[in-house]
């Protein structure tokens, strides 16, 4: 018999209060900085992109912010990325997590967050080195990644529009 049959019920209860408690304690520093970042939450049309091009972020829940991207051309999807914030783990201190293609996660920190923007750093990624995403109010986000290819500036910047998270389409502009 296993010792789980054997513990009373106020062991048990002990035990899960326990484990909650640690887990509560591990996300509760970087919630407040996440519940700052509710600005990203929903969904958004790339401005420039062919219809179901666009990110959709889901609100801050649990410590973690996710999203995820698409890219169409002629109908095809040519690119995605799963992505995360949350607390990196070490300090607590948030980060932003990109996975292109479904790759391993890279991480950016956090570097400055206000009201209607992030930014997010890694200086040692080939390219991009820094995330950055700026909430023009009331229906207008950039994305914009930056840094240094082969020594030169690079930037790329992703203008999107808020639509209604709709059937899953995403051609609603």
């Amino acid at each position: 018999m296993s010792q789980a049959r054997h513990r009373s019920p106020r062991a048990v209860l002990a035990l899960m209060l326990g484990l909650q408690a640690a887990a509560a304690g591990t996300a509760a520093p970087a919630q407040p900085e996440l519940d700052r970042l509710v600005w990203l939450a929903g969904c958004w049309a790339a401005e420039d992109g062919e219809p179901g091009s666009g990110e959709q972020w889901m609100v801050p829940a649990g410590g973690v912010m996710l999203g995820m991207s698409r890219t169409l051309s002629q109908g095809r999807v040519r690119s995605f990325e799963f992505m995360r914030i949350a607390p990196d783990g070490e300090g607590g201190s948030l980060s932003y997590f990109a996975q292109p293609l479904g790759r391993p996660a890279t991480a950016f920190a956090l570097r400055s967050l206000s009201s209607t923007e992030a930014v997010f750093e890694n200086p040692a990624h080939d390219f991009p080195q820094r995330v950055v995403y700026r909430y023009e109010a009331p229906v207008h986000l950039r994305a914009r990644l930056e840094g240094r290819v082969d020594g030169r500036p690079r930037q790329l910047e992703f203008p999107m529009l808020r639509v209604a998270c709709g059937d899953g389409e995403g051609a609603e502009r």
